[in-house]
């Protein structure tokens, strides 16, 4: 884009955690105006809203859209439901199957709330901070079903029928959780800001679950401290 050229907008999936702050950063670095989406779907770590407003305000968006979808009601899940969060597994153990933290259709879901929300501000890209390596094995956070979505969102929405189209970048798809912290390192990411655990204590990230061995072994592995605080070391 040119310096005399209006900045364009994307919508950000926004969650509050690294990746999805990393991935906003990149878009603010690609020269977007940001426009962050949230979904209260009550979740168990709903601290995760609060830091995505934190976060939001740290990196100049726009706007900060938060929506209260109720997949508690759908169930399915350990993340809105009463089924425990796996704990202290083993990476052979995370990748064995869909853990129980899938939330079914999340991320179909989100995305489809990006596209309407897209569609109304007039924003042509969603950034996503989807990624399938280093991670829990979700089926929606494939490139297939990315994909899939974009097809999808080209052939239902009134941009797209109008010949423009949503498309989904995903620039952490194929990164290591290192390679992901390296590279907000290098963006300035407010990483003490973001929020990973999937059952908190309070603010405090519980340290055993897996997005918190994953997370904890990402910034050892890139050989800097993790910023935040954990109720078990």
């Amino acid at each position: 884009m040119g310096s005399d050229e209006p900045k364009q907008r994307a919508v950000i999936l926004a969650s509050g955690g690294l990746d999805s702050t990393v991935t906003a950063t990149v878009a603010k670095r690609d020269g977007y105006r940001l426009y962050f989406l949230t979904v209260a779907y009550r979740q168990r770590h709903a601290v995760e809203i609060q830091r995505a407003g934190q976060v939001a305000a740290a990196l100049g968006a726009d706007a900060h859209l938060v929506l209260d979808v109720d997949l508690q009601a759908i169930g399915g899940s350990a993340l809105t439901g009463d089924l425990p969060v796996p704990k202290n597994r083993s990476k052979a153990e995370r990748d064995r199957e869909v853990p129980v933290t899938y939330v079914p259709g999340r991320n179909l879901i989100f995305l489809s709330l990006a596209a309407a929300h897209a569609e109304v501000i007039g924003a042509s890209v969603i950034y996503f901070g989807a990624n399938v390596l280093d991670y829990s094995g979700y089926p929606d956070c494939r490139p297939e079903f990315i994909r899939a979505f974009e097809t999808a969102a080209r052939s239902g929405t009134k941009a797209g029928m109008e010949g423009g189209g949503i498309e989904v970048r995903t620039p952490l798809l194929t990164l290591t959780k290192a390679d992901i912290i390296r590279l907000g390192l290098s963006l300035n990411v407010p990483f003490h800001l973001t929020h990973s655990c999937y059952d908190p204590s309070g603010d405090l990230a519980c340290g055993l679950c897996d997005s918190c061995l994953i997370r904890r072994k990402g910034f050892s592995e890139a050989g800097v401290a993790d910023p935040i605080s954990y109720v078990l070391s």
